[in-house]
């Protein structure tokens, strides 16, 4: 009997309870004073059940993350509840009332389809995986909305629904995968699939190559509290060609409308740090034009200004100075300014922000930020503060 069949069982269950919240340094007497009065296997289970309960916090939050069935594959490539929420928004607004949910994991994605009250037929290969999902839509009550099926996806006929989702695995035996042909299955695939039905998204790495991107579909880069997490190819939507950046918490999205690349121009009082959906999205230029700015250099994604336009799709900062790269210089003017707590952030430096600190010694009651960076070519700090 496999783990999660083991923690199944009530006694399982009963035992997940008791171990809910032991922390690390107590797994050990924990599980020996438990081996006194269950298997050892069980409670091997369910302490490591416990561990991957709380790494699923950050994505599922407490409520359902104390409820739900893990794998260690599982908690890692799962999307985040908010962003898979969204997405099953987006097909609800479609109207859209059935959906193929295949590669779907331990059921993250087929839990927000559900909640949003679609009809999902959830398929994955793998036996543990598909138990996991199926475990999960009963834990959480929306078994009579999720059919799980162990399956090899690309053998399963998806012609009685109005929407595919495909999430292919994108890691291997060796770690991440960036060929998306060599994903599982291969993108390829996935697309002709998308192809043939009314309505497809596909989850794809944010790191996609646009020239890759098929014509068909509508590109769409998401992030989540200013972390970029997925991209999606969307078809059936009615905007073949289209490129959108989507920032949660929301939404906020940015249209791309095909502006040429923005000029570089000379060091503004500010800064704007664009969202890391919008760079991926290649829509700087949309966000330089909202500002009035321009580039600091043409190879580097910040925009520089002479007006504070505060804009959901970047971080505004004041520059209060300019400096050639040089760290003696940079120690010595937050010594001046009193500058204890320092925020490094860089774009086309090769510098280590962590390095950096320990050679500035930051000292003192006052913040800055301190950007490494290039300008017209050349190595240089911009120190400055966040608006607002």
């Amino acid at each position: 009997m496999n783990d999660l069949a083991l923690l199944l069982t009530p006694e399982g269950r009963a035992l997940l309870d008791e171990v809910r919240d032991t922390e690390p340094a107590r797994e050990l007497a924990v599980a020996t004073r438990l081996r006194r009065e269950h298997p050892a296997e069980l409670v091997s289970a369910a302490l490591g059940q416990a561990r991957l309960r709380q790494r699923a916090v950050a994505k599922f939050g407490a409520e359902d993350a104390g409820r739900m069935f893990f794998t260690p594959n599982g908690v890692e490539q799962s999307t985040r509840a908010s962003v898979a929420a969204y997405r099953a928004g987006r097909l609800k607004e479609l109207g859209v009332t059935s959906v193929a949910d295949l590669c779907c994991g331990i059921g993250g994605d087929a839990i927000a389809l559900a909640r949003a009250g679609i009809r999902v037929l959830a398929v994955d290969r793998d036996p543990l995986t598909a138990a996991a999902a199926r475990a999960n839509a009963e834990a959480l009550g929306l078994a009579g909305l999720i059919e799980v099926r162990e399956a090899d996806v690309t053998e399963v006929d998806t012609a009685g629904y109005d929407a595919v989702f495909v999430d292919p695995a994108r890691r291997g035996g060796r770690g991440r995968v960036f060929d998306p042909e060599a994903y599982s299955p291969p993108l390829s695939w996935a697309v002709e699939t998308a192809l043939k039905a009314p309505r497809a998204a596909l989850k794809i790495a944010p790191g996609i190559p646009h020239e890759v991107v098929p014509a068909a579909a509508e590109a769409e880069w998401v992030s989540d509290g200013g972390d970029v997490k997925e991209a999606v190819l969307w078809f059936g939507t009615g905007t073949p060609g289209a490129v959108r950046a989507t920032l949660l918490p929301g939404p906020r999205t940015l249209l791309g409308r095909g502006l040429p690349d923005p000029g570089v121009r000379p060091v503004g009082r500010y800064l704007y740090e664009p969202d890391g959906a919008v760079i991926r999205a290649h829509l700087v230029a949309e966000v330089a034009e909202e500002v009035g700015g321009g580039l600091l250099d043409p190879t580097i994604a910040y925009v520089t200004a002479d007006e504070p336009r505060p804009t959901p799709y970047a971080t505004a900062y004041e520059i209060t100075d300019r400096l050639p790269f040089n760290v003696k210089k940079l120690k010595a003017l937050l010594r001046e300014r009193e500058v204890g707590t320092l925020t490094v952030k860089k774009r086309g430096s090769a510098v280590e922000p962590e390095e950096l600190r320990r050679k500035v010694k930051p000292q003192g009651p006052n913040a800055a930020t301190v950007f490494l960076t290039r300008v017209a070519g050349a190595p240089t700090m911009l120190i400055g503060r966040p608006l607002g």
